[in-house]
């Protein structure tokens, strides 16, 4: 660049080539990241990724259990409530000693 804080015709050039150059490769990346992302790989990689606590995933598994209560008891299913009520027992013996 030269000191008079004006470009030149081929400092402008080199400057608008760069940033097209970099904005293609950020797309080139952008499209193989939602690729990337959207396949069953990424999809259990990200699960572990979260690095959840025995503790939250006994509270998760809990809220599930206690979802599927509420449907089984509003469809009357009584012994699928009793297999999960046994489970729930189970969850919320391994919160206490959390």
């Amino acid at each position: 660049m030269t000191d008079n804080k004006h470009m030149t015709e081929t400092e402008l050039n080199k400057l608008a080539s760069t940033i097209v150059g970099k904005m293609m490769q950020l797309k080139t990346m952008e499209d193989w990241f939602d690729h990337v992302r959207d396949t069953h790989v990424a999809a259990s990689t990200d699960y572990e990724n979260l690095k959840i606590s025995k503790e939250d995933n006994a509270l998760g598994e809990a809220a599930k259990l206690m979802t599927l209560m509420n449907l089984f008891q509003e469809r009357e299913e009584y012994e699928k409530c009793a297999i999960v009520q046994r489970r729930l027992d189970s969850i919320n013996e391994i919160l206490k000693n959390l």
